[in-house]
């Protein structure tokens, strides 16, 4: 059974710094793609930051130079370091992970942690 299970969430002031960790069980860590994802009040589900097998990287624009994804298989666990954080980054931030790069992309991937909430305030 996979489980995605995230942490790290919080409240912080605009500018602070925050480290989701989301720790997966039951797949084999290493062979597959890992994405966060964050959905707003109101708003629709956006990707934020994608990791491959290979450690290649995505971000979206509205996070580049101040977020960082990595990952560490021997623990398998995927990090998400927020620096800078902005009132617009409030949202509950979801991992997930998939075989296939591109149904990260798409939203597509089946399974789904639960759910870590970010409040940046003002």
């Amino acid at each position: 059974q996979v489980q995605l299970v995230e942490s790290g969430g919080g409240l912080v002031q605009a500018g602070g710094s925050l480290r989701l960790s989301c720790a997966a069980s039951g797949i084999i860590f290493s062979d597959n793609n890992m994405g966060w994802y964050r959905r707003a009040p109101g708003k629709q589900r956006e990707l934020v930051a994608r990791i491959s097998t290979g450690g290649g990287t995505y971000y979206a624009d509205s996070v580049k130079g101040r977020f960082t994804i990595s990952r560490d298989n021997a623990k398998n666990t995927v990090y998400l370091q927020m620096n800078s954080l902005k009132p617009e980054d409030t949202a509950v931030y979801y991992c997930t992970v998939d075989r296939f790069s591109q149904r990260i992309v798409l939203g597509t991937s089946q399974y789904w942690g639960q759910g870590t909430q970010v409040t940046v305030s003002s």
